[in-house]
């Protein structure tokens, strides 16, 4: 994807890393929605790398992550403002809430959702 790297970890886990100073638009959350449902196993998790800095158009911040086969959503934020930029998005009035966990390190995030993914098999 142009804005975008997602790296199938799993069958059913995806690491997503958004490029640098892209502004993630309603074109850009479908076509985000249309590669999780063709590449991976339903019910999935993702890993959010929040490696770099980028934004969403008010619609997008709506609409990202709606979709019902997300299981659980782990975010790895490097600072206190991109925690809390994350909890704010979160906080949106959605149809469906999310299941997100924000950590500070890749490893713990990763842990936790394949942990979440086992779940659903047991």
């Amino acid at each position: 994807m142009p804005f975008a790297k997602i790296i199938i970890l799993q069958d059913d886990i995806a690491e997503v890393m958004i490029n640098d100073g892209v502004e993630i638009d309603m074109d850009m959350v479908h076509q985000y929605h249309e590669f999780l449902l063709s590449h991976l196993k339903a019910p999935f998790s993702l890993l959010i790398n929040k490696i770099n800095s980028y934004t969403y158009d008010f619609q997008a911040q709506l609409e990202i992550a709606t979709i019902k086969e997300i299981n659980v959503m782990a975010v790895v934020a490097y600072s206190r403002v991109t925690k809390v930029a994350t909890e704010t998005l979160a906080s949106y009035p959605r149809n469906d809430e999310w299941k997100l966990k924000i950590f500070s390190g890749r490893d713990e995030a990763l842990c936790w959702l394949v942990d979440e993914q086992s779940r659903l098999t047991n």
